[in-house]
């Protein structure tokens, strides 16, 4: 059975922007700027060097909109070498409690925000963080087509929208939308099979996997499917030597769209760890029997 290509380093959609294969996101980041400048440094010095933020990450019901992208610009304010060597993505559209609001006048000061925050004059790529029904796709698409042509953004894409989502908002951008972020795990095979991923290669956005654990149940089996899948993936993590997220993170970049698992780990180990994915290849029995254990049932 012939091998896949090994992971290789991503081109956003057509921004020319290069990543890493894997990125770090900063979703669960809880601590201190000292902290995060220290997971910074070890995801950098992992060769990853596409990093993940949204101005609602550290909000916590209450307060905390903002924190986590401020404390981003701390550690880039005090060495502001490290701007250059990462490609910063960042997200808005998500405004506790609406919760959602992309008219023009938010997304514009939404944009703002997150640049002083960051201490940044422009973002490397912007995602709208999940879609506002109340909002024309054609509003939103002049916002996006105008902050690009700012220079404040150089690529764009869009997190959480659905396939008729990005239809929508594809046909009234100037500009090209260059990446779709979407929950994808082995515990989450619905982009494989619903489109979204057969989208994403027709449009030449590269998918960005949020969440590419199942929100820590692949490590943590809660379900027997959970178990089953975990069990799957341990076959070829022992005969790769790596771990179980290791593996998952492979398998996931083995797929043709691309695909950039964001890990979500704020364990300086587990961040270092994850570029051995890099170095996995896999045959396409072994893909389709994790495949086919998560979907609980042989292909036709």
């Amino acid at each position: 059975m012939s091998a896949l290509p090994l992971p290789s380093r991503r081109v956003l959609g057509a921004s020319g922007i290069e990543t890493s294969p894997l990125a770090w996101g900063m979703w669960r980041s809880d601590g201190s700027s000292q902290d995060l400048a220290r997971l910074l440094s070890t995801a950098l010095d992992a060769g990853i060097d596409l990093i993940d933020t949204a101005d609602i990450y550290g909000f916590h019901g209450t307060s905390g909109f903002g924190k986590v992208e401020a404390m981003l610009g701390e550690v880039l304010r005090a060495d502001p070498a490290l701007r250059k060597r990462i490609t910063l993505v960042t997200k808005g559209g998500i405004t506790p409690p609406t919760p959602y609001d992309q008219s023009r006048a938010y997304m514009d000061r939404a944009l703002e925000a997150s640049l002083t925050r960051l201490g940044t004059d422009h973002i490397d790529l912007y995602l709208i963080h999940r879609p506002d029904i109340l909002t024309h796709p054609q509003d939103l698409a002049r916002f996006l087509d105008d902050a690009a042509a700012s220079g404040k953004v150089r690529a764009i894409g869009v997190s959480n929208f659905t396939t008729a989502q990005i239809d929508a908002l594809s046909h009234f951008l100037n500009i090209p939308l260059c990446v779709t972020q979407p929950e994808i795990s082995p515990l989450r095979i619905d982009p494989f099979d619903n489109g979204e991923l057969d989208q994403a290669m027709q449009l030449g956005l590269t998918p960005m996997a949020w969440s590419p654990l199942g929100g820590g149940r692949l490590m943590r089996p809660e379900t027997e499917r959970d178990s089953c899948v975990a069990c799957a993936l341990d076959g070829m993590a022992e005969e790769a030597g790596v771990s179980r997220a290791v593996a998952a993170y492979g398998w996931l970049m083995a797929h043709p769209a691309g695909i950039v698992p964001i890990i979500g780990s704020q364990n300086a180990k587990r961040i270092a760890e994850a570029a051995q994915a890099l170095t996995m290849r896999w045959t396409r029995d072994q893909w389709y029997g994790v495949f086919e254990t998560a979907r609980g049932a042989a292909l036709p």
